[in-house]
C-alpha cells in the first residue's frame, strides 16, 4: 500500500476530532488501575457497542516493568476497543529491538491495525515498513511526534515533548527557580531528551541532566540523593514520570535538601502528593486519551477512511499543567485511573 499517495488523495479528516470527542462522551470513564482490571473497567464504561465487523488491533509500547503510566494508556485503549467491537492485544518491551519483534509478531498474526510508541524510532523503521507493505495501517502514540510522518504512519496522538519542555521551563521561571536538575530515567529515549532540552531552552536558570536507571527504583533514589548532597544549590528536581517524582521526594528528605520537586505525567498517587504540597506541579499529557484515540482512530480509518489531522498534523493531547489550583478536579479522575 502506498500510504503517502493514499493519504494525499483522501483528506477527509477535518471532522474526525468531533467524531472522536463524541465517542469519548459515549465511552465515559472506567475504574481500576490497569491489566485485567483495566479491561473489566473499560467494558463497564461502554455505553454502546459498534455493530461493525470485529477487528483486532495490536497496541505495542515501550513500557518498562512496573511503570503505572501505561496502565492509563491501556485503560483508554481498552475503553475504545470495547466500544468499537475491537479485540485489543497489548504487548510491551522497553528494549527497542524487542519492541520491533513484538510488532513483527503482530504482522505475522495479520492484525487489522497497529498502534505503536516511537521512543526509539530508528529501531522500528524497518518493521513499520513491513506492516505497511502487508496492508496493515499503523498509528503512533505517546512518543515520536517528530518522526511519525517520516516513518509513514497514518496518524499520531500525543504530546509535543519539546513544546511541553519549553512550557515547563517557563513555569520554573514563574516560580523563581534558579538551579534545576532534570532526571532522565531512560537514556536514548527521544521524548525524554526533548523534554529536558525544552526545559533548558526556556529556563533562565541553570539546567543539569542526571541519568538514572529507571528500571531500578532504589538506584534512582540513591542517585538523586547523592546529587542533591553533592550540590546543595539545586532548588528544583525535575522528573519525567510520576513514579520518579514520588521517589525524588524521598531523596529530598534523605539528603536534607531544600529542593522542590515538579514533574511530567500524573497518576493518582501523584495528585495526592500535589495536594499535600510534596510535588509543586505536573505536566499532564493525558495518556488515557492517547490510548483511546489511537484505537478509535484505527477503527475510524477502517470503517470510514478517516485520518485524524488529515495525515499531516498530530493530534495533541498535552501539555496541561496540574497544580494546587486545579488538582482537586483532576484527582477525581486520577483516582479512577483515567488521568
Amino acid at each position: 500500500m502506498d500510504r503517502s499517495s493514499h493519504t494525499r488523495s483522501r483528506r477527509i479528516a477535518p471532522f474526525v476530532a468531533v467524531a472522536a470527542a463524541a465517542a469519548l462522551t459515549l465511552a465515559g470513564c472506567s475504574s481500576g488501575s490497569g491489566g485485567k482490571k483495566s479491561e473489566e473497567g473499560g467494558a463497564d464504561a461502554s455505553a454502546g457497542k459498534a455493530s461493525t465487523p470485529r477487528m483486532t488491533i495490536a497496541l505495542i509500547t515501550h513500557q518498562s516493568p512496573g511503570d503505572t503510566f501505561w496502565d492509563i494508556v491501556r485503560k483508554g485503549a481498552q475503553t475504545a476497543a470495547d466500544k468499537d467491537n475491537v479485540k485489543l492485544v497489548y504487548s510491551a518491551d522497553p528494549n527497542a529491538g524487542n519492541q520491533a519483534g513484538l510488532m513483527q509478531n503482530a504482522i505475522d498474526q495479520k492484525v487489522d491495525g497497529i498502534a505503536v510508541t516511537l521512543a526509539k524510532p530508528d529501531a522500528l523503521k524497518g518493521v513499520i515498513a513491513k506492516a505497511e507493505a502487508a496492508g496493515i495501517p499503523v498509528v503512533g502514540l505517546n512518543s515520536g511526534v517528530s518522526d511519525w510522518k517520516d516513518l509513514g504512519l497514518l496518524e499520531f496522538f500525543g504530546q509535543d515533548e519539546s513544546v511541553a519542555g519549553e512550557a515547563f521551563g517557563k513555569k520554573l521561571n514563574e516560580v523563581g527557580a534558579s538551579n534545576a536538575v532534570c532526571v532522565v530515567q531512560e537514556q536514548g529515549n527521544v521524548g525524554l531528551t526533548q523534554r529536558c532540552d525544552g526545559v533548558k531552552k526556556t529556563f533562565k536558570g541553570k539546567t543539569q541532566i542526571l541519568n538514572v536507571n529507571g528500571t531500578d527504583m532504589p538506584s534512582v533514589k540513591s542517585t538523586i540523593t547523592a546529587k542533591l548532597k553533592q550540590d546543595s544549590s539545586i532548588d528544583y528536581v525535575v522528573t519525567l514520570g510520576a513514579p520518579f517524582a514520588l521517589t525524588a521526594v524521598q531523596s529530598v528528605d534523605e539528603s536534607g535538601s531544600k529542593a522542590k520537586v515538579a514533574t511530567f505525567d500524573l497518576n493518582k498517587q501523584l495528585t495526592g502528593a500535589i495536594k499535600d504540597g510534596d510535588i509543586q506541579f505536573a505536566v499532564d499529557q493525558q495518556p488515557y486519551l492517547q490510548g483511546y484515540l489511537a484505537v478509535d482512530g484505527l477503527w475510524l480509518y477502517k470503517n470510514n477512511g478517516n485520518y485524524s489531522g488529515g495525515g499531516e498534523q498530530p493530534v495533541l493531547t498535552g501539555p496541561a499543567f496540574v497544580d494546587e489550583s486545579n488538582v482537586e478536579a483532576v484527582s477525581e479522575f486520577a483516582a479512577k485511573g483515567t488521568r
